[in-house]
């Protein structure tokens, strides 16, 4: 129902007096810039802890994955089931959660998910058949889901416009972190038909940091200033800017946008024409961020490589370089994603990513064991796609998503967004052992490299860009129909 002109305005207008009102009763001089500077880093590296739960229990399924073939007696079939069922809960994960977020706030829909991460987590280890292995990886995937759309989201809305690509881009650091920790433990503990279990219970690790260190961070001053909560709002505002005249800037700009927001229902408003371009650049990344095939090389590397003649140490050894490379990657594009920009990145590095499947596939065009140059050229292909792939669309995914949305409608098309990347990755998920059966090894690379050439395509004509924009003056893009030329304009 949308509320009378009327109603709207009054509420609008009271809002705005009270946040005035609060900015003057908070108002002092010192500059504190520096520490609040600080607390900013801090509560964005705290809340991607969440991103290192996504990294492990992505990640883990690489090493797990064989030996949980051994233990039940999996067929490719059972194997791609295992490694999707993560993914199929996630898609109900990132869209359920957003209603929590949006109705009790980022910071408690966060320990929420923790708290069902560890329970998932335990119950992996403790699986007595594949069934119940399905059920719990399946909550598992809510968890990451949850958070994969109440993260991104929560820092974005912290950080100030200058530091929003870097701090919300550590999410997908952590997620890299996550990784290689996950590779390093599978080649750790890998042995005995019964290690995966151990792999799986430690996941439970991080998820417990995560709960415990989002005890001592502030909710969004946005989520707050939309929710009537003007004096709270503003205090976080003063502990995350420092300084009186940057606070009412961003609280100057927060309330024009707020005064032109209606109260139309929630899922209607992504129906509204203003709001499609926004819709086409964040889902179209989405979905490229998966079908373009990292997690080809994060899920099946290992049994890939069995395959191709390398022991099954040596191919969960090439794992961990690779959890390595994207280590490196992530830390490198957060590095310059505010300063060169999300879209150049991806343009840049897109093509090249595509080269390096092309190569690769070539590398497997003879059925020969792999040894020597072939040996070497393989892992550089494979380490180059890494880069270049893990470098541009995989850092930007969760940082473009959680920018175009205007406030009103932020946490559920982001949760949308997050959907996107997991349904697709569950397509991918069960697809890419059947696609190296019909298709060969070449063939399937080929075919992900094509997608990388697409991926770079739909870029170049649907993505603006948004670095050192304000989340608010995105939005008036939005609106006012100037959303493809953002870049031209700033």
């Amino acid at each position: 129902m949308t509320a009378a002109p009327g109603t709207h305005n009054t509420s609008t207008s009271l809002m705005h007096k009270r946040a005035i009102s609060a900015f003057h009763a908070q108002a002092h001089e010192e500059d504190q810039r520096e520490s609040a500077r600080r607390y900013v880093s801090i509560a964005a590296a705290v809340a991607a802890v969440g991103g290192l739960l996504f990294g492990y229990d992505t990640g883990i399924i690489a090493s797990a994955l064989i030996f949980v073939t051994q233990t039940f007696s999996l067929s490719t079939t059972g194997q791609e089931w295992v490694a999707a069922s993560l993914n199929i809960g996630a898609i109900f994960g990132a869209v359920f959660s957003s209603p929590i977020s949006d109705r009790w706030g980022r910071r408690p829909a966060i320990m929420a998910a923790a708290v069902v991460f560890i329970a998932a987590s335990i119950g992996c280890g403790l699986a007595p058949n594949v069934a119940v292995l399905i059920c719990a990886r399946l909550g598992l995937g809510i968890a990451i889901g949850a958070t994969t759309q109440i993260v991104p989201v929560y820092v974005a809305e912290l950080a100030p416009a200058s530091r929003r690509g870097g701090l919300v881009s550590l999410f997908q650091l952590v997620f890299s972190l996550g990784l290689l920790l996950a590779f390093f433990v599978g080649y750790k503990l890998a042995g005995s038909a019964e290690s995966w279990r151990a792999m799986f219970m430690l996941g439970a690790l991080p998820a417990l940091l995560l709960a415990f260190g989002m005890l001592f961070l502030p909710e969004s001053p946005r989520w707050l200033l939309h929710n009537a909560q003007e004096q709270h709002a503003v205090s976080v505002l003063y502990r995350l800017r420092g300084h009186k005249d940057v606070v009412r800037d961003e609280l100057d700009e927060a309330l024009v946008v707020r005064t032109g927001e209606h109260n139309e229902g929630d899922w209607k408003i992504l129906k509204q024409k203003w709001v499609r371009p926004a819709l086409i650049a964040a889902l179209g990344i989405a979905a490229f961020s998966q079908l373009s095939g990292p997690n080809v090389i994060v899920y099946y590397a290992p049994i890939i490589l069995s395959q191709a003649g390398l022991g099954h140490s040596a191919a969960l050894l090439t794992s961990v370089s690779v959890g390595v490379a994207s280590t490196i990657t992530t830390a490198l594009g957060i590095a310059l994603i505010d300063r060169v920009g999300r879209r150049r990145m991806m343009l840049v590095m897109l093509p090249l990513a595509a080269l390096s499947l092309f190569v690769l596939g070539a590398i497997f065009i003879s059925s020969a064991p792999l040894s020597g140059v072939r040996l070497a050229l393989m892992i550089v292909s494979l380490l180059g796609y890494i880069f270049f792939n893990f470098g541009s669309l995989s850092v930007a995914v969760w940082l473009v998503a959680s920018e175009v949305f205007p406030l009103i409608i932020r946490s559920k098309a982001m949760g949308l967004a997050s959907a996107t990347v997991w349904f697709s990755d569950t397509v991918v998920s069960l697809i890419t052992l059947s696609l190296v059966e019909a298709l060969g090894t070449t063939g399937t690379f080929w075919l992900f490299g094509g997608v990388n050439v697409a991926a770079f395509l739909f870029i170049w004509k649907y993505v603006p860009e948004t670095a050192g924009t304000t989340l608010e003056y995105i939005e008036e893009s939005l609106r006012h129909g100037n959303f493809y030329k953002i870049h031209k304009n700033r």
